[in-house]
Order: C-alpha cells, then sequence, then structure tokens
C-alpha cells in the first residue's frame, strides 16, 4: 500500500484544532492541490474563500454553531461559481447563454467542480500532517452566509472546510461494507444489500459505545431515519433559484 492510500485510508474528521495558524505557503499549496482536480469539460465552475478575519470567523460560527468553525488554521469556503462564465458572456451579447447556466446540469457541474477540488485540498491537507473537517452547518442559514461573503450572482456557498493542526486524535469512524456501496453492472436490490446494512449498524453501535470521547448507543438506521425525519435547510432551494441556478 502505498502512502497516498495510507493516508486516504487514515481519513478521520479532526473538530479541535491548535492555536497555530496555516502559512501563506501552506494555504497556497491546497489551493493549488484543489485546482488540480477534475473538472467537467475545464469550466472550473468553482471559487474557494479562505477566511482569515476572526471576526468573519465569529459570524460564521454563529450560523453553524461548531467551534472549528471560528478555531482552526485555516478555514476555506468552497462555492459553486458560474458567475466568471455570465461576465464573459457580457462581452458577447450574441452568445445567449441563460438557457443553459440555469439547467439543473450546470448547477451538478458546479457542485460536483466544487467537490472534487475540495477533496483533492482535503488529501493534500492530510498528507501535510494536517486534520480536516467538512462543514456543512455553514448553510444553516444559507442566505445570511451569501451575505456575509458577498456572493455576487450565480455563486452559491456550499461547504467550508476546517483545515489545521490536530489537538486530538479521534479514531476512525467505520463505513458501509463494501457490498453496500459497490454494484456490479446495475444496481442491487436492497433486499440484497440489507444484511451488509444491518452487520454495519453493529459495528456501528460498538464503535459508539467504545470510542474514547462522547460514547452513545446508535445505529446508522436510526440516525439516517432521524434525519430525514425532519425537513433541514429548506431554504436552500429558493435561495439557489434566486441566484439564478438549477432552475430549469
Amino acid at each position: 500500500m502505498n502512502q497516498v492510500i495510507e493516508t486516504i485510508l487514515n481519513h478521520r474528521s479532526i473538530r479541535k484544532f491548535k492555536e497555530e495558524k496555516l502559512s501563506s505557503d501552506q494555504v497556497q499549496t491546497i489551493v493549488e492541490a484543489a485546482q488540480q482536480a477534475s473538472s467537467s469539460s475545464n469550466v472550473m465552475a468553482y471559487s474557494i474563500i479562505g477566511v482569515t478575519d476572526q471576526s468573519l470567523k465569529n459570524e460564521l460560527y454563529g450560523i453553524s454553531g461548531h467551534s472549528h468553525v471560528k478555531n482552526n488554521g485555516h478555514l476555506f469556503v468552497f462555492c459553486g461559481d458560474l458567475h466568471r462564465i455570465h461576465q464573459l458572456a457580457q462581452d458577447h451579447p450574441n452568445k445567449d447563454i441563460e438557457e443553459n447556466m440555469e439547467s439543473t446540469e450546470q448547477f451538478i457541474v458546479a457542485t460536483v467542480d466544487a467537490a472534487l477540488a475540495a477533496q483533492n485540498a482535503a488529501i493534500a491537507s492530510e498528507s501535510m500532517g494536517l486534520g480536516i473537517c467538512y462543514i456543512g452547518s455553514l448553510r444553516n442559514d444559507i442566505n445570511r452566509l451569501n451575505e456575509l461573503l458577498k456572493l455576487p450572482e450565480h455563486v452559491i456557498p456550499l461547504f467550508g472546510l476546517a483545515v489545521g493542526y490536530p489537538d486530538q486524535n479521534p479514531e476512525i469512524k467505520p463505513r458501509l461494507p463494501l457490498k453496500a456501496i459497490y454494484h456490479e453492472n446495475q444496481y442491487l436490490p436492497f433486499s440484497e444489500q440489507q444484511a451488509h446494512i444491518t452487520t454495519y449498524d453493529n459495528e456501528m453501535q460498538n464503535y459508539y459505545g467504545s470510542r474514547s470521547s462522547n460514547t452513545k448507543v446508535d445505529t446508522w438506521t436510526d440516525q439516517m431515519l432521524r434525519k430525514y425525519s425532519k425537513p433541514t435547510r429548506m431554504d436552500v432551494t429558493p435561495f439557489i433559484k434566486s441566484k439564478n441556478l438549477n432552475k430549469r
């Protein structure tokens, strides 16, 4: 097994960081690694906002509620971004791009491009001995997040990535068995996945009961049923459409 695979398989979310900030060289390396991610048709339909202003971090903490949003070595916010393309078209009035730009397809392109770039950034960070944590809770108030970051039309904030020097060493959280995730040639009926999910529920129950902190009694099935029985962030849909994305 090579070092890259070892880094990937050793991933765990870090939610407590030392006070040391990342250097400008480290930030540049992480962003350059992100930029080398695959991109649909080389659109590169994303932007990355580095948050260094502590008062702004505190505002974002007010949205998220997670302390690692304000206490980290560096905070990146990944955005889906078609604003650049839209602006290029303003100088070419004979090019009508509105219908295409507002399509669900281009919304998917932007979100996938951003996610691929972020995962490159995460792996690069971890390979440098840093820890990372993705922060979807920034969408708890997506309109306020949009205002704070001063995002123009056709740019949407997707998630944060907190990076820093780890001040904890949590256990690696188990994942679903491969046979519940990997389907060959066609999608397997749920009945063929269910036994693997039951195995995973048992593994997760043991994990939560034996880990070094925040022990509890829970399973993956129970977590998912709780999560999806409570509508969450329902303001995201009208917000996305208000930015003239995912309208068609």
